[in-house]
């Protein structure tokens, strides 16, 4: 790996770090209810907010009430995002005159987005009106990411309180994530990314010369729209002369904003973060790239501070921070290695010098070269954000692998705004547990003993995932109609199947590409796995919070596991790689394990 690279990585790892502290001890007043700064201006629209919804922000709910109202608002969501895409033909704001959706792509895109998955089975700037992409799938993005907040709000309540039966309201959760934290945030970056040159306009697609003119040859057709065919039958050809071309803009820069800071990841162009007009310039990649993990790192440090020991956060950070750092440090030399089948050829320089990045550039932009890229593939799914600014389908198996297993983990390493650490949260539940059956004494976490019904809804947790991703695979690859959208055969085609269902069934969005999923058949399953991987985990959540909550804090005694130290970092390390390994391995050994030595076979045969 080059000194370049090593630079690049050590300065986005600083900068986050750095930047965590500030941020997760605001957001800590934010849900503790304490004064910040902008309370001055934004208290009287949450008051508003309030009374306009009829919500009594100082009435509580217990856990139960908390999940309904968490439940039925998403499914809200779920119902704008569908009608939207329905009627968008005849609504305003569409100035391509967009055709509607189709009902099964609707409905993945909804369930996509209501879920803060964000996959995406269609191009942005060829399906969606702006009217869409602002009141649907821009909502969306604030409210799922607030959704995630809230849920992790409640769980950390659960640990702080004694003998209640309430944990929040789900309502001033959500609204405060939205009105203090997500859009202050967005805001400020939205204008830096304008200053890049983010495109935000509400003007029509523009039409530009193009620098030379492109003539290309295709079939005349006759009066009734059938090709003509001369004397011997062959079809009759004319010259077609394009001196210009069409540039899709839109409103993009709130989308793109939001979509980094609240883990969302879709793109409001096709290829999401590789567009120029999406992600210009090295310094709005940066900037992007550090807003994925930014509020998933400050989140460490604000559990930290509401449980009233800030070591606690400092160790779930540390624990993340070791593994991503690790698979970066795997990801970016097998990609700047490049391929070992050219390098045998002898024909091929693939080495980096001064003229050329060197390593495998298929896929990538020359804007962000391989670091970048390797770099942003890992962290965006190390966090479920699944935006992408190179195509993830080109990247060595090695490089391939790692971001497939690090959404294989769970989405905890870092993960989901809220989502990430309350998973991870479920991980140290069960590494307690781990520890307490070692030394036949029960286990206690922030001074609640975990018991039998807190390890059954973490189980559920953490097991769900899996059996979503694992199953929908097996079934895609045994069905005609599944297998009738795999274009790459072999170990790659089964790659491509695998990361899909791994991205949809923990909630990241990021695709291999190769994959035809945009049929009713893809947009159906993975659509019921973006489903039950975010509500089948949330609930389980909230009525561990509910379970904890009602529970009597335990002093601590010399056989109370302390959760601050290395130790506890390694031991939940090794809980989380041991289920991603236990789980996933097999099927990593058919895709690109198969195909990394499928690949050094035909270098060492040449």
């Amino acid at each position: 790996m080059t000194n370049n690279s090593f630079f690049q990585i050590t300065l986005y790892v600083i900068t986050l770090l750095a930047l965590a502290k500030p941020l997760g001890w605001y957001m800590a007043r934010v849900y503790e209810d304490e004064p910040v700064w902008l309370n001055r201006w934004l208290a009287p629209f949450e008051a508003l907010i309030y009374r306009l919804s009829g919500v009594n922000p100082k009435q509580e709910m217990r856990w139960t009430d908390y999940a309904i109202a968490m439940l039925v608002f998403n499914l809200l969501g779920f119902f704008a995002v569908f009608g939207l895409q329905s009627l968008q033909a005849s609504l305003p704001f569409n100035p391509q005159n967009l055709p509607n959706v189709s009902p099964d792509s609707a409905f993945n895109t909804a369930v996509s987005f209501a879920t803060n998955t964000n996959w995406q089975g269609y191009g942005g700037e060829v399906t969606m009106s702006y009217l869409t992409q602002m009141l649907g799938l821009t909502v969306q993005n604030f409210v799922s990411a607030a959704t995630g907040m809230a849920v992790l709000v409640a769980l950390i309540r659960g640990f702080i309180r004694r003998k209640a039966d309430i944990i929040g309201n789900f309502w001033v959760d959500m609204t405060r994530s939205t009105l203090y934290i997500l859009m202050p945030l967005s805001l400020v970056l939205a204008l830096a990314l304008v200053g890049q040159g983010v495109v935000q306009t509400f003007s029509p697609y523009q039409s530009v010369p193009l620098v030379e003119n492109v003539s290309y040859g295709q079939p005349k057709l006759g009066a009734d729209g059938v090709a003509l065919q001369d004397a011997a039958g062959k079809p009759v050809m004319e010259t077609v002369k394009v001196k210009e071309q069409t540039v899709a803009v839109g409103p993009a820069a709130s989308q793109v904003a939001i979509k980094q800071l609240g883990t969302n990841g879709g793109g409001f162009f096709n290829v999401n973060s590789a567009h120029p007009l999406e992600n210009p310039t090295p310094l709005s990649n940066f900037l992007e790239m550090l807003s994925i993990l930014l509020i998933p790192a400050a989140l460490c440090y604000t559990f930290g501070v509401m449980v009233g020991d800030t070591r606690q956060g400092w160790a779930i950070l540390a624990a993340m921070t070791l593994v991503l750092v690790t698979l970066i440090f795997v990801a970016v030399p097998a990609e700047q290695s490049g391929n070992p089948a050219l390098a045998a050829l002898n024909t091929v320089d693939q080495s980096a010098n001064a003229t050329q990045s060197g390593g495998n550039m298929e896929g990538k932009e020359t804007r962000f070269g391989i670091t970048n890229s390797a770099l942003w593939a890992v962290v965006t799914t190390a966090a479920s954000n699944g935006s992408v600014n190179a195509m993830h389908d080109s990247f060595t198996p090695i490089g391939g692998m790692v971001p497939m297993w690090l959404m294989q983990l769970g989405e905890v390493i870092f993960g989901g705004v809220g989502s990430g650490l309350y998973g991870m949260i479920m991980f140290a539940i069960v590494a307690v547990f781990v520890s307490g059956l070692m030394i036949g004494r029960t286990p206690e976490y922030l001074g609640k003993k975990i018991e039998a019904y807190e390890m059954k809804m973490a189980a559920i947790v953490i097991l769900i995932p899996p059996l979503v991703v694992l199953g929908g695979t097996a079934i895609a690859v045994m069905v005609d109609v599944g297998k009738s959208s795999v274009f790459n055969p072999g170990a790659h085609g089964f790659s491509e199947v695998l990361y899909a269902f791994s991205s949809a069934g923990n909630n990241n969005g990021s695709a291999f590409g190769g994959l035809s999923a945009n049929t009713p058949f893809y947009n159906a399953m993975l659509g019921l796995a973006m489903l039950f991987s975010r509500y089948w985990l949330a609930v389980p959540v909230l009525a561990i919070a509910g379970s904890l909550a009602a529970k009597k804090i335990v002093p601590t005694g010399p056989g109370t596991l302390p959760t601050h130290t290395p130790l506890f970092v390694v031991l939940l390390i090794g809980t989380v790689l041991m289920v991603g390994a236990l789980t996933f391995v097999p099927a990593l050994a058919l895709g690109p394990v198969v195909e990394h030595l499928q690949m050094l076979g035909v270098a060492s045969a040449k």
